[in-house]
């Protein structure tokens, strides 16, 4: 977080959130394809139909965002979880993470689990998931 201890970061679930301020996270998340640019109205169901959607605001500035999907009775699966590159590495993504686990936890969600990006399994085994073994993710190929 900036220097400046009068800026406060509010961590909280949300409903909505303006499309520029979710383009911005996603572009340097490395996740928006410029076909997205023709139709970007997608990314309201993104934050409306999430289980639950948290974002990481400093002032009223969104810099940070989670969602988790789930049926919010048994299982949850966390996805998108983003920092804007000029506030990370200052804990906001590990508040994010248990922020999610929290409201799920708060819904009677036993089960959540997360698809890691190489390279970060060290960061989320430090909140508490583990590598499931004998398993691989898949994804749908077209």
């Amino acid at each position: 977080m900036p220097d400046n201890p009068s800026l406060k970061l509010i961590i909280k679930t949300i409903k909505s959130a303006s499309k520029k301020d979710l383009i911005r996270i996603y572009k340097e998340a490395g996740w928006w394809d410029t076909s997205y640019d023709k139709h970007p109205e997608f990314l309201n169901h993104i934050v409306e139909d999430s289980a639950v959607f948290v974002g990481a605001f400093l002032e009223k500035n969104l810099i940070g965002i989670g969602r988790a999907l789930s049926d919010l009775a048994s299982d949850a699966y966390i996805q998108d979880v983003a920092v804007l590159k000029e506030f990370r590495g200052k804990g906001i993504g590990r508040k994010i993470i248990q922020t999610l686990i929290e409201k799920l936890k708060e819904n009677g969600v036993d089960w959540i689990g997360l698809v890691a990006q190489p390279g970060t399994s060290s960061f989320y085994e430090e909140l508490g998931f583990e590598v499931l073994k004998d398993h691989v993710p898949l994804k749908y190929k077209d």
